[in-house]
């Protein structure tokens, strides 16, 4: 299938499913957990938000104009990472993904990468810090790059996020 039509089609299911969610759900559905049935474990805070350093990770296939663009042509999705320096302009970011209806997010980046709005928690004291660098995912991954996030890309992320004594992460799904 011809590039171009491939992400045709990608818009238009992406559409589809922000006017019937219900389909998406049923889409979701045939995936298997990353959990392998096991219940996610819940850990207590261990420091108050106004101390601590969060870290931002998501889906969005946010990016830097200048960074390279995610692969919207291998159906199959794209499982590497882009870092984002928190002290970007808005003006700077681009998303490239064509899985999901990202008009809004267009509007308003904060939907899938809150850097303002966590910047103004910094500044107001509610938040101790923000990790100088955001990390992000396209969200859809299927089929052999399922393998290469989960054993590379992810756990490369968070071993850079705990090297870097992160206290949080927070994971923002697009």
């Amino acid at each position: 299938m011809d590039a171009w039509l491939h992400r045709l089609q990608n818009r238009l299911v992406a559409r589809l499913y922000g006017w019937r969610p219900s389909l998406a759900g049923r889409w979701a559905q045939r995936l298997s957990p990353m959990t392998n049935g096991t219940p996610i474990p819940w850990a207590e805070p261990r420091k108050p938000l106004r101390e601590a350093t969060l870290a931002l990770v998501t889906t969005g296939g946010v990016h830097l104009k200048l960074q390279r663009a995610f692969d919207m042509a291998d159906p199959k999705g794209d499982p590497t990472y882009r870092e984002i320096p928190i002290g970007v302009p808005r003006g700077a970011l681009t998303i490239t993904h064509d899985y999901y209806d990202h008009r809004d997010a267009e509007k308003d980046l904060n939907l899938v990468l809150p850097l303002q709005r966590l910047r103004d928690l910094v500044e107001h004291g509610a938040l101790g810090a923000l990790h100088p660098i955001a990390f992000s995912f396209m969200g859809h991954i299927d089929g052999p790059h399922l393998e290469t996030l989960t054993a590379t890309s992810a756990p490369e992320v968070a071993r850079r996020l705990s090297d870097a004594k992160v206290d949080y992460v927070l994971l923002i799904p697009a």
